[in-house]
């Protein structure tokens, strides 16, 4: 557990498509991509549910700079892997143009008993779902789970800001993530249950007793901590090609996350609000993004998505401050809200265009393109604890 005076590390995991540079749409060659790029980041270059897809982690680190810094060297290892194979790289949602079904599995025993527990769901049309994790810690189970009760009701806000899946599978399908749809398909996918530790534990076991969920690694809630490393995973947010969404989704978590720990152990208790309504906030901010609207997690109001983002930003604010993060975390906001999400870039390149192979181009593009510089030195700053333990992010 981070002592109070302490700044909590973070990481972030990235998942992305290989796409074949020619007819733009996904290939299996994740058994050559992996391998390469493990050369230079180790474990931290992993293989996914699909074979069409990988995955990316950063070290734990403790600055803006230093994730920055770590995002933009797995990029680029994994991009050059990817040429390598004869593919590229790409953050997104979904797969933008159709896919050759059946998707092809990574043929791992768990993944092909994960495969046919989900019983055809795993073959869904936009099936090949990328998102963006962050993890926050170092945390006792008991602190993640506390974080988690008041960040859940802000959620939906957060994932408002990186939505950017509106093309899968070669349509337009009326939403700014279809991922987010596409990923309720999944088990136990959807807002966590506000528990303690004992309560967590019996949930978990219950449902794995009920084969609702294999084992531990099929918990899908937006935030849940992990099973291998002393941090609060959250879920909720899209792949984005620019490395800048990670960032500022990084550390807006990271600052809220001291906030509500403070919140906790001065005996406040968090928002409350029903699942039901917070299951449709997610689904209208999967839907409209930042032009959405959303319900004030405190007040209970609907009020436009720019709004309620601003509301987060201010209660973020003073933890920002206190991390050195405040000037960067309102340099990315206002680029956010002026030049809009992901999926609105992705909609821009298509109306202009009117091709979707250049929405991938434009993609791929952007997926190793640089992001926005911030204080501090690029080198980042490693945590020596998390750097021993095996298992990856």
């Amino acid at each position: 557990m981070t002592g109070r005076g302490a700044t909590f590390k973070f990481g972030v995991e990235e998942e992305f498509l290989l796409v074949d540079p020619v007819t733009r749409r996904t290939v299996p060659r994740a058994h050559l991509v992996v391998p390469h790029a493990a050369r230079a980041l180790g474990a931290r270059a992993q293989h996914e549910f699909l074979a069409s897809q990988v995955e990316a982690c950063t070290h734990p680190v403790t600055t803006a700079a230093g994730l920055r810094s770590e995002l933009l060297r797995a990029r680029r290892v994994m991009a050059e892997a990817a040429e390598s194979a004869g593919c590229l790289l790409v953050a997104t949602g979904t797969a933008v143009l159709p896919s050759d079904h059946p998707l092809p599995l990574t043929p791992t025993d768990r993944y092909l008993r994960v495969a046919a527990h989900m019983d055809g769901a795993a073959d869904q049309v936009g099936g090949e779902i990328c998102g963006l994790h962050v993890h926050l810690g170092d945390l006792s189970r008991a602190d993640a789970l506390a974080i988690s009760a008041h960040l859940r009701p802000w959620l939906p806000v957060l994932q408002a800001l990186c939505v950017n899946s509106p093309f899968c599978e070669g349509q337009d399908r009326g939403a700014a993530s279809s991922r987010g749809g596409r990923y309720l398909a999944w088990p136990t996918c959807g807002p966590a249950p506000v528990l303690d530790p004992k309560g967590y534990e019996r949930t978990v076991q219950r449902l794995t007793a009920d084969r609702v969920i294999l084992d531990r690694k099929m918990l899908y809630w937006y935030a849940r901590p992990s099973e291998h490393l002393p941090t609060l995973e959250v879920r909720i947010a899209d792949a984005n090609a620019d490395a800048d969404t990670p960032l500022l989704l990084a550390v807006l978590l990271r600052a809220l996350a001291h906030t509500f720990l403070a919140d906790h152990r001065n005996g406040s208790p968090p928002a409350c609000m029903a699942t039901v309504v917070l299951r449709e906030a997610h689904r209208q901010a999967a839907i409209g993004g930042l032009g959405a609207t959303g319900t004030h997690p405190c007040t209970g109001r609907r009020l436009p998505m720019p709004r309620l983002v601003a509301d987060l930003f201010d209660l973020a604010a003073p933890a920002l401050a206190t991390a050195g993060d405040l000037e960067t975390a309102r340099l990315l906001l206002h680029r956010r809200l002026t030049r809009g999400t992901g999926a609105d870039r992705q909609r821009a390149v298509f109306s202009r265009r009117g091709s979707l192979t250049d929405v991938v181009d434009d993609l791929a593009g952007l997926t190793i393109g640089a992001a926005t510089a911030v204080p501090g030195s690029d080198s980042p700053t490693v945590s020596p604890a998390w750097k021993s333990i095996a298992a990856p992010w």
